[in-house]
């Protein structure tokens, strides 16, 4: 399309919102300022640079398509490529698996800043910030259950390596002036059905309080709840139950995976119910198909409603946007670049919501006119306004 064309249309745009006392250009100024965390492991499947070992411990990448990052310099190269084909502001979200170990074999619990140094040097060139994640998964160590096992050595592990992740964090967020936020997601749990489920819940408690007790002012943990994973069917230790009740009692941040729940549940209810209990939310946007398949994501009811509910609540402050899929049945680049404008279209129809007037006819009563705009708001030109978002910032 060309220049003009998308010019004109924006007015047009423009002055059908306008109608319904909507500023576009404040909502696209809101939209550029509103980071979103991309995820490195979409770059190479789930793989990291520790043992070049595909993902196992609940999660599965699946697809053979060719172009996958073999190496730091690659995924560097990827996430270039991404980010010129992207408007606005984005962040980076590294697992701890893709330090640079230099060739040589470090295990997690030995894992230092020293190993990142590199990746915040290479973000700050980009004016581009870090998030981080501890690695549970794909480790000889990790089996069944990690930071609720039973067995002290193998518990003690884990403990150990994660707390060196949040000191990892502290080191990003100090470099760079801004909170890491740093995400905890175990996969711990059962394939069968489970006698001991309060036993593994408690001690994954204890080595939370454990893990989060070192005040570390520069980094932001949060928790990362999932329904199940493959092989781990029947339990998983870490539920929503779980973490919803440990997040809202130790004041800490709530992963909100909207992966981690059945294709038909409403995600976005959560917010609300959760915003009053627990400080911030992160959020990995993501699409389930059956089950936490990590689809990437897309311009859909689900992924509308959850920033449509985190509008309304006034919270983007109290957010943090990330994305979380690994698709390799398609080209890599494409899926980074699709699943971002997902979640930036529907941040941006959020912002465009006559808003103020669905508010004043649902505190006066007028249920149809609430109802009849909340339809007619679905057809407006969205799109024009996205492209002109886009042609603005060069893209």
């Amino acid at each position: 399309m060309k220049e003009e064309q998308i010019k004109k249309a924006y007015e047009l745009a423009k002055a059908r919102y306008a109608e319904f006392g909507i500023d576009t250009d404040k909502a696209i100024e809101t939209l550029e300022r509103t980071p979103i965390s991309l995820h490195c492991w979409q770059a190479d499947d789930v793989v990291g640079f520790e043992r070049n070992e595909a993902a196992s411990g609940g999660i599965q990448t699946t697809g053979n398509y060719p172009g996958k990052a073999r190496n730091i310099d690659e995924l560097r190269q990827d996430i270039d490529k991404v980010t010129s084909l992207l408007a606005g502001h984005m962040r980076l979200n590294l697992h701890e698996t893709y330090g640079e170990f230099g060739g040589q074999f470090v295990d997690r619990d030995q894992v230092e800043v020293k190993h990142f140094q590199g990746w915040m040097e290479w973000a700050k060139e980009r004016n581009m910030k870090l998030d981080f994640n501890s690695t549970s998964f794909s480790h000889p160590k990790s089996g069944s259950l990690t930071l609720s096992n039973p067995d002290k050595s193998i518990r003690d592990f884990w403990i150990e390596h994660t707390k060196r992740c949040r000191r990892i964090a502290d080191a990003m967020g100090a470099y760079q002036g801004d909170p890491c936020i740093m995400n905890i997601w175990v996969h711990d749990g059962s394939k069968d059905y489970t006698v001991e489920k309060l036993r593994y819940r408690q001690i994954l408690k204890e080595s939370l309080d454990e893990i989060l007790a070192e005040n570390l002012p520069n980094m932001k943990p949060c928790l990362e709840a999932k329904l199940f994973g493959i092989g781990l069917e029947a339990y998983t230790v870490g539920s929503h139950d779980f973490y919803a009740g440990y997040c809202a009692k130790n004041n800490v941040i709530y992963t909100l995976d909207t992966g981690h729940y059945e294709p038909t549940e409403n995600v976005s209810d959560a917010v609300s119910a959760l915003l009053l209990f627990v400080p911030e939310l992160m959020l990995h946007v993501s699409r389930p198909m059956h089950w936490d398949s990590d689809h990437v994501t897309l311009f859909d009811d689900n992924t509308r409603n959850l920033f449509s509910e985190l509008v309304r609540a006034d919270a983007l402050d109290r957010a943090h946007i990330g994305l979380d899929y690994f698709d390799a049945s398609i080209n890599r680049i494409g899926a980074y670049i699709i699943g971002v404008r997902a979640a930036q279209k529907s941040l941006l129809q959020a912002f465009l919501e006559p808003l103020d007037t669905l508010r004043k006819y649902e505190d006066e009563g007028k249920l149809f006119e609430r109802l009849a705009l909340l339809e007619e708001a679905k057809t407006l030109p969205v799109g024009a306004v996205y492209d002109y978002f886009n042609l603005k910032n060069n893209v």
